[in-house]
């Protein structure tokens, strides 16, 4: 079984189903904004926010939007249009601005779903054989699938963004997903195993483990499998979670797969930045993403 192939079962990719049941129209101002209820394949609940520019245009680029964790399981998909601590604004309004479609979905144990905590749900999913992070792939892979199928969605303009934990199940989902044209994260890439050397990698929750992931990929691995597909790693040298070892020797073995293609490899570093979104990282986001669906690569 290839590394491909073998990330796609490990992150339960199309074992857990999203099925629309309704969606309802929220007040905001300067763009489009609807809240959506799913039902995933144990029968949850699982709210969804789609954004996007006013107006009934033809149809133009998307985002997978994927919330991050730090520690406020409240917030989930509001992330989208509340913002958080960690990013500069609320990204809603100026993905808007630029003309994308953007769908997050509350993760379980965030947003609407955070009665059950992470510790718990990371626990019954390994007794049963299953992990969280699984359970999070499995779900934003069929997010993806329903965006994808949207009228005023080009289906072969779909791009991921994600900060923090956004950014791992991000890459994740990109390097099984082909159907992801474009990813942008920031704040959380870093080899694994250079971080339990040091012991950083107790820094991330436990909705991360995946049993035995190490003894056939890296970091470094998977992201290389997004090639050659355009990639933007922001990363902050201050940031605790990502210590700069580590980075390193994930940014290696990525750059190696982009061997052929390595002006779509894109590593934005600041030396003086922790883990937070910074303005420069804001902006070549933005530009990373318009290059991308203007022209395919960037």
């Amino acid at each position: 079984m290839d590394l491909r192939r073998r990330l796609a079962e490990v992150f339960e990719i199309d074992r857990h189903p999203l099925t629309l049941e309704g969606r309802d129209e929220l007040a905001a101002r300067g763009y489009r904004l609807e809240r959506l209820t799913f039902r995933n394949g144990r029968g949850e609940a699982v709210r969804g926010l789609l954004s996007g520019p006013e107006g009934d245009g033809e149809a133009g680029p998307a985002l997978l939007y994927i919330h991050a964790h730090g520690n406020r399981h409240e917030i989930g998909a509001d992330e989208l249009v509340e913002g958080r601590p960690a990013l500069q604004t609320p990204l809603a309004p100026v993905f808007a601005a630029a003309g994308y479609r953007v769908l997050a979905i509350d993760l379980p144990c965030f947003g609407t779903r955070s009665a059950v905590s992470e510790t718990a749900a990371s626990k019954a999913a390994l007794w049963q054989g299953r992990t969280l992070a699984g359970q999070m792939l499995g779900e934003l892979s069929s997010a993806l699938g329903w965006l994808a199928q949207q009228r005023d969605v080009d289906a072969a303009r779909i791009g991921v963004f994600g900060i923090s934990m956004g950014a791992t199940l991000g890459y994740w989902l990109a390097s099984v997903d082909p159907r992801i044209a474009a990813i942008a994260h920031l704040c959380c890439f870093a080899d694994f195993a250079a971080m339990i050397e040091t012991g950083a990698h107790d820094l991330h929750g436990p909705y991360l483990t995946v049993p035995g992931l190490l003894t056939f990929a890296s970091n470094g691995a998977i992201a290389g499998l997004v090639a050659p597909r355009p990639q933007l790693i922001c990363i902050g040298d201050l940031d605790p979670l990502t210590p700069p070892n580590a980075v390193d020797r994930a940014y290696a073995e990525a750059a190696a797969a982009y061997a052929e293609t390595p002006q779509n490899l894109i590593l934005h570093r600041e030396a003086e930045a922790g883990h937070r979104e910074t303005a420069a990282m804001r902006d070549r986001m933005l530009a990373f993403f318009e290059h991308a669906f203007s022209q395919g690569r960037v």
